[in-house]
């Protein structure tokens, strides 16, 4: 049985992950999880102690590759996310342990022997801790478990995540469902910018009304034919404006709550909207071109990260706006210095072959099977939009896109990241957006030029210079407090009081930073030879202290337990070993004060 477990979770798990899913806290990521960990616990009673299923998954690719070929392309990475959760499960288990240990103990100190349902779940949910080794480990330490709290806990989780699945088709108004049946709204922007169309409904805060007056009034807008695309597939939605005989309203937004209804979010510029009125729907032509060539970017940066990387890059979000472009991607690791240049090269060379940008409606199975990417998650119909750029892309897209690829312009990355494990995310800037990047770079290294007194081809030579000059100049500041932090040794000494027989100085210093107040407390314990020392500094806002105890009197005395103490008084916190300590504290005013007690503190031990 635990190897028919196995071998159905290593091929469930080696499919998800060759499809693009990720193991995570939430939606199908956490599915996934959850089928990895039980194979890994049933090879655990096996007998396996470290990670196997990753090597599994070599098999499932061998068996299943001819009848699924993608398998053989992300062979490499669905075994590295493999190894890496079968990692990351161990050290869970180990933590999860840590903490079971922890709440038997605190239950022995009580007198209790019940295991809380919440504290079992959290076991369960939050450390990955299986269930049966919660039941072990309680039945060895003679403890019970709630069960029925367990299960109710876990009843929520689910309902939890019944609710994530329907996502927000929940929470929208039934009201655009009647839209719908009237007939909903014709997409007319993939040819045109401006149409006449006619007010098929407004509504505000969610009611239908008849229209809108009232200069700055928002509202919701339905025309029976539109311009302008609804937010989606990571493209944002386009503004613009509705014009009629007897208004003006600006369009902020668009999106579809209902597939087929395409809602204009507005607000009213000066006079009146109303049902059936007449309209001139004008998209933001400028926006739009933006937008198109970041989207066109995003489809030329997905193809060639695919080539440069492997064929495991797969999409895992997007964002298409005027002003950049965003794109998440599987991949584990992060990208180099030589890697990004080569992916811009790449994609520059496309755009600048400047070949036309195709788009044609094809079947989904017909477009599947002429090789379209189709990313999951998304919800496509019989008949779908195929994107392709001859010999680099071809994906299925309901977005806008420029005619030809020399329409991106220029394409910039700008930044390359980790946004979860297993997934990268690189932000970039086409056309319009990488010219302005270029003149803030321009107008950045002018005005270092202007600053530095250097020309642009010295500019690193004289940052360099600058550098050296400022770590010269803190070398010889950090020897002259070295210098006066010594100087204050022997006035420490002279300070000093005997407490039962004991020496103990307690003063606050000057001119010395936190590293230093270590070293001269340590100096001024080695002067005296045998006694305590406490040190305080304020600076910044800040108290610091030090405590020194010599070797002879740390039977008697205790550093950390003394420095607890003093810190107190000050706000703060802190503690160490018997010879030596360290605390800081908010209320540096009362530095003072707090050093002043430490006479008595330490009489306080000797008696």
């Amino acid at each position: 049985m635990p190897l028919r477990i196995i071998a159905d979770h290593v091929r469930a798990a080696t499919f998800l992950i060759s499809d693009g899913f990720i193991p995570s806290n939430e939606g199908r990521g956490y599915v996934l999880r959850k089928i990895m960990r039980r194979g890994i616990r049933q090879g655990t009673l096996l007998g396996r102690k470290g990670p196997f299923l990753y090597e599994l998954s070599g098999y499932v690719v061998e068996l299943m590759k001819q009848a699924y070929p993608d398998l053989a392309n992300t062979r490499e990475y669905v075994a590295k996310v493999i190894k890496t959760e079968e990692e990351r499960f161990a050290s869970m288990v180990t933590v999860g342990l840590q903490r079971l240990e922890e709440v038997i103990k605190q239950l022995v100190k009580t007198g209790k022997d019940v295991i809380t349902g919440t504290e079992i779940f959290k076991l369960y949910d939050t450390y990955g801790f299986p269930l049966d080794f919660t039941k072990e480990i309680a039945d060895e330490k003679s403890m019970r478990l709630d069960m029925d709290g367990f299960n109710a806990e876990l009843e929520k989780q689910r309902e939890r995540a019944r609710q994530s699945w329907k996502g927000d088709e929940g929470t929208i108004s039934p009201v655009y469902d009647d839209f719908v049946e009237k007939g909903g709204t014709q997409f007319l922007g993939y040819h045109a910018l401006r149409s006449t169309s006619r007010v098929a409904g407004i509504l505000i805060n969610g009611s239908v009304v008849d229209s809108i007056e009232g200069n700055g009034a928002a509202a919701e807008i339905v025309l029976d034919e539109t311009p302008f695309y609804a937010e989606s597939g990571g493209q944002v939605g386009d503004t613009g404006t509705l014009t009629s005989q007897n208004g003006l309203a600006r369009v902020v937004d668009t999106y579809a709550p209902v597939r087929g209804v395409v809602v204009h979010k507005v607000q009213l510029e000066f006079g009146r909207l109303s049902v059936d009125d007449q309209v001139q729907a004008q998209v933001d032509e400028d926006r739009r071109r933006r937008i198109a060539a970041n989207h066109t970017g995003t489809h030329i940066l997905h193809a060639v990260l695919r080539e440069t990387l492997g064929m495991h890059v797969k999409q895992a979000g997007s964002l298409v706006a005027p002003d950049r472009l965003r794109f998440d991607y599987t991949h584990f690791a992060p990208l180099t210095d030589r890697e990004i240049e080569e992916i811009e090269q790449k994609i520059n060379q496309i755009v600048f072959k400047n070949s036309p940008v195709q788009t044609q409606v094809m079947d989904i199975n017909q477009a599947i099977t002429a090789g379209a990417l189709a990313f999951f998650g998304e919800k496509y119909q019989q008949q779908v939009r195929v994107v392709s750029i001859p010999d680099v892309s071809m994906e299925l897209c309901g977005g806008t896109h420029t005619k030809m690829t020399g329409d991106v312009g220029l394409f910039k990355i700008v930044s390359e990241s980790s946004i979860a494990s297993g997934i990268r995310r690189i932000e970039a800037l086409t056309g319009f957006g990488t010219y302005l990047r270029l003149e803030e770079d321009e107008n950045l290294i002018n005005e270092m030029a202007h600053t530095l007194r250097a020309p642009r081809t010295e500019l690193t030579r004289a940052v360099t210079r600058l550098l050296d000059q400022q770590r010269q100049l803190e070398n010889e500041l950090e020897t002259l407090k070295r210098h006066a932090a010594k100087s204050q040794l022997n006035s420490l000494v002279e300070t000093r009081r005997d407490v039962k027989g004991i020496p103990v100085i307690s003063r606050k210093v000057d001119g010395v930073d936190a590293s230093m107040l270590r070293e001269l407390a340590e100096s001024t314990g080695a002067k005296i030879g045998s006694g305590i020392v406490v040190l305080g500094l304020a600076s910044n806002g800040k108290a610091s202290l030090v405590a020194v105890v010599s070797r002879d009197l740390q039977n008697r005395l205790h550093a950390g337990k003394i420095i607890k103490q003093v810190a107190e008084l000050i706000g703060g916190s802190g503690g160490g070993r018997p010879d030596f300590a360290q605390a800081g504290g908010r209320e540096p005013e009362k530095l003072d004060s707090a050093l002043q007690a430490v006479y008595n503190i330490v009489a306080d031990y000797l008696i």
